[in-house]
């Protein structure tokens, strides 16, 4: 549920700066309401009044337009991925001001992972932006991730089971910490400031080493029971003839992830190891058998996520993987298979690559606590922080 200064922040973002009348008329709140609201965030910290005022029509005084203000605050992101920690902080635009990676020393221990990553993040913002203040965690992982208790239920390609994300690094940091998975969190990240824009239904289909999805409809997050809405991992959607962990065999994570792929590419001779950002780099560099390897998953995804639209009906599909980040040519196969394969479908301008590029897993992370801040503006008392 937004509240009244939820939505005058929306309108900041998606205009800003504007006029508080501009407000008013976006939002359909009442230029009293928008008045009291827009004092509130500025004591807050979030709003600001733009340095120029501009004449309205040409005639009477000038209106002093306001923004959000992006120079106190920051939200720290942490990103636990199968290979290592994405560590940033995103201004309250979502815009990555800085970004950092850090392997897993043994992927076994999650304390030891996320120890080392919350050091490591106290030690970037010290070191980076010591003069804005984080106004809180937010944290993003594959698999099943239970929101209201703040636990990663179960993370397959990491062993990992029943870790308490949320109270782990609340201790290690002293910020407030959300934790989402990570297709919720970049179907939010596009609601606010992607190319998808405020729609009310959305499709998101993330293909990493995990496999998940994110279902909006009514402009907010399908959870279901214990936020485990969105496993779509062991759909039968993938290559019949390839055998999943699980005992079955077409699981679409065990077709198309970046472990399996990678593997695939390294033997078919097109990369030296099975690495799916070697094989990226490689046809980023215009390697043609890279390019071709690429190619072939997003069309794979592309079929899936066809089924999955037709389910769904959603107004935008937004798939996120490295092919189609980084090359058109994976754009336009994953296209041309949905268009092929779904009967509702009908536009290429309805698929979506992520708008978010090599920022895409800070984005994620950040967007939890940014889409919380986006509903609530008012709920995190930033003028005493």
């Amino acid at each position: 549920m937004t509240t009244p200064a939820g939505t005058a922040l929306r309108a900041l973002l998606r205009h800003g700066p504007i006029a508080r009348s501009t407000i008013a008329r976006e939002t359909g709140l009442s230029p009293a309401a928008v008045t009291r609201t827009c004092s509130a965030l500025a004591d807050a910290g979030l709003l600001v009044e733009a340095a120029h005022p501009v004449p309205y029509q040409g005639i009477g005084r000038p209106h002093v337009p306001v923004d959000i203000d992006t120079g106190r605050h920051v939200v720290a992101a942490l990103h636990v991925a199968h290979e290592y920690c994405t560590l940033a902080f995103l201004d309250l635009r979502g815009r990555t001001l800085t970004r950092e990676e850090i392997a897993h020393r043994d992927p076994s221990d999650p304390l030891a992972v996320l120890t080392t990553a919350a050091d490591r993040l106290l030690r970037l913002h010290e070191k980076q932006l010591p003069g804005l203040v984080p106004i809180g965690l937010g944290v993003a992982a594959g698999g099943w991730v239970d929101t209201e208790q703040g636990v990663l239920v179960q993370h397959a390609s990491l062993g990992w089971r029943d870790v308490r994300l949320r109270e782990l690094l609340t201790a290690r940091t002293g910020l407030p910490v959300l934790v989402d998975s990570h297709a919720r969190a970049l179907a939010q990240a596009e609601q606010l400031f992607g190319r998808a824009g405020n729609r009310e239904s959305m499709l998101h289909l993330f293909v990493g080493n995990v496999v998940d999805a994110a279902i909006v409809t009514g402009g907010t997050p399908h959870r279901g029971a214990r936020s485990a809405a969105g496993d779509v991992a062991h759909l039968a959607l993938g290559d019949p003839a390839v055998d999943c962990p699980c005992g079955r065999s077409g699981c679409l994570q065990a077709t198309v992830a970046d472990q399996a792929w990678a593997r695939r590419a390294w033997q078919a001779g097109v990369v030296g190891r099975p690495s799916m950002m070697d094989l990226a780099h490689l046809a980023k560099a215009g390697d043609p058998a890279a390019v071709a390897v690429l190619v072939e998953r997003a069309g794979i995804i592309g079929r899936a996520a066809a089924v999955l639209f037709d389910f769904i009906n959603p107004d935008v599909l937004v798939v996120t993987e490295i092919g189609t980040n980084w090359l058109p040519e994976c754009v336009d196969a994953l296209r041309a298979e949905v268009a092929a394969a779904s009967s509702l479908c009908t536009s290429g301008e309805l698929v979506l690559p992520s708008s978010f590029g090599v920022d895409v897993l800070g984005v994620a992370a950040g967007a939890v606590q940014l889409g919380a801040l986006y509903a609530d503006p008012l709920q995190f008392s930033l003028a005493g922080v």
